[in-house]
């Protein structure tokens, strides 16, 4: 840390979210670096950046994942900073140390802290050491009769959980002890291969849960700040599509708990810049679950009702500044929805859909925020995640905020990919998501949604220029008149 901000950040990441970095570093005058892969050869973020890099294949161990390569380019042009973004290597300790031997600024967590909340086991051992709830749970799982002993104690159901990496990978819920050993045998195999990890632990299942999480930043000189809590109940194959701030179910009693809670978790690891503290939630109790250690693709909310840039604060905690706000100065205003759009068809089971965008017309007005790394004319690349862009509303309330995204999804046009894009059209239409009434199975509990969604198929943007048949008719005339005159 140089204890002044950075001339140059190099960002590790592709997409929305680097043009997301790139928008803070230019408001704050620091010029920008961007990395691009031969499938991202004509990005978006690449153009955005002051200059851009060819670091490799499609694939991502070829280029987004070659961690010596990235830390030294970022050396070679001298770049005092590195953002990793979210995904790809921006939860592995080895590169803030990679930076910090090159003798640059790693925009994230030491990896000791890293280290710390990186296996769900040690993160809550540390949890339990200070206070933080938790779950009824194990340790490493070794031996199949001490496993069936444990879970018997726990009392079924239970859920079987790899030790390392996240996204729901290798989890298993098991409702009976019969279930219990081929459970674990299937969740050890696939964290072996999703992390080359395989230890696996047993929790308590926790009937008809909430995912609610809570926003944390702390700088080096010892301030640590939560920024409330945001719902990331609706998900689909324990990874989220849906996100709010306020949670519906959580008082401000909760949340100054919750909050506290959080806090405590984050100096227990030592922590330093943003992460995420994620919880269970029912019925006003809540069980810690992981610290996601980065930024979350899901921050724009917070920012929404906090008012606070969450990359700035974050460049500014990793060059050595301190926070420029404190745990007194946050308030939240209004009520703020994300919605992840994604190539992806929900009446498919959420295949995804990589394809050409052929028409794309963003949605504005009050309240309304698109973080995209795409726009007319780009391939979608099947070599990545399915994320397209992220419609984000704020309004003074949930009904205004609801209200305001029913109205953004009907303005937004993208045309090529399926998308889920009239599913939350169904979403926002459902009486229980009105009423609030969610948990992480609102999904699988609402198959009615995949038929609700059709009728928003029919429907037309009142901005799809490219859509009006007199239009298209006058533009396939105009290219055959190009044609004929030569």
């Amino acid at each position: 840390m140089r204890n002044k901000l950075p001339k140059k950040v190099l960002v590790a990441n592709r997409g929305e979210i680097a043009i997301r970095i790139m928008r803070a570093c230019r408001e704050m005058g620091l010029e920008t670096a961007a990395v691009y892969s031969d499938a991202d050869a004509d990005a978006i973020h690449r153009r955005y950046a002051d200059e851009s890099h060819h670091i490799g294949g499609a694939s991502p161990t070829e280029s987004y994942l070659q961690l010596d390569r990235i830390v030294k380019l970022a050396a070679d042009i001298d770049a005092q900073a590195i953002h990793p973004g979210y995904g790809f290597l921006s939860e592995r300790p080895e590169f803030p140390e990679a930076c910090e031997a090159a003798g640059i600024d790693f925009i994230g967590p030491p990896a000791a802290a890293m280290r710390a909340m990186g296996s769900k086991l040690e993160a809550r051992a540390l949890a339990v050491k200070h206070g933080v709830p938790v779950t009824p749970g194990s340790g490493a799982l070794e031996d199949p009769q001490e496993a069936a002993r444990i879970a018997r104690e726990i009392g079924f159901p239970v859920i079987i959980k790899p030790s390392g990496g996240g996204g729901g990978i290798g989890m298993k819920v098991v409702e009976k002890e019969a279930d219990l050993l081929p459970a674990i045998e299937s969740c050890r195999n696939a964290a072996l291969s999703a992390f080359g990890d395989p230890t696996v632990y047993v929790e308590k299942y926790v009937a008809h849960p909430r995912h609610v999480e809570i926003q944390v930043i702390a700088d080096a000189h010892g301030n640590v700040v939560h920024l409330g809590e945001r719902e990331c109940s609706i998900q689909r194959r324990h990874q989220k599509i849906m996100e709010e701030t306020p949670s519906p179910a959580v008082t401000p009693e909760i949340r100054a708990r919750m909050g506290e809670a959080a806090v405590s978790a984050a100096r227990a690891a030592g922590y330093i810049n943003a992460g995420t503290v994620e919880f269970i939630f029912s019925r006003g109790d809540f069980y810690f679950l992981e610290v996601n250690a980065r930024l979350q693709v899901e921050h724009p909310i917070t920012e929404a009702v906090t008012g606070i840039d969450l990359v700035k604060e974050q460049i500014r905690v990793s060059s050595g500044l301190p926070l420029s706000f404190s745990q007194a100065d946050v308030t939240w205003t209004g009520h703020a929805i994300e919605m992840r759009i994604n190539a992806e068809d929900p009446a498919r089971k959420f295949i995804p859909n990589p394809r050409r965008i052929t028409r794309w017309v963003t949605p504005g007005g009050p309240g309304v925020r698109v973080d995209s790394g795409y726009g007319p004319g780009s391939e979608v690349p099947p070599n990545y995640d399915s994320l397209v862009a992220k419609l984000i509303v704020h309004g003074a309330d949930r009904a205004e905020a609801i209200a305001r995204a029913r109205r953004a999804l009907r303005e937004f046009v993208l045309a090529g990919p399926a998308t889920t894009i009239p599913y939350h059209q169904a979403i926002l239409e459902s009486a229980d998501f009105k009423a609030g009434k969610l948990t992480t199975r609102f999904i699988e509990d609402h198959p009615e949604l995949v038929e609700d969604m059709k009728r928003f198929l029919g429907e037309t943007s009142p901005m799809d220029y490219g859509a009006d048949p007199r239009h298209v008719a006058a533009a396939a005339a105009a290219v055959a008149a190009v044609v004929r005159n030569g």
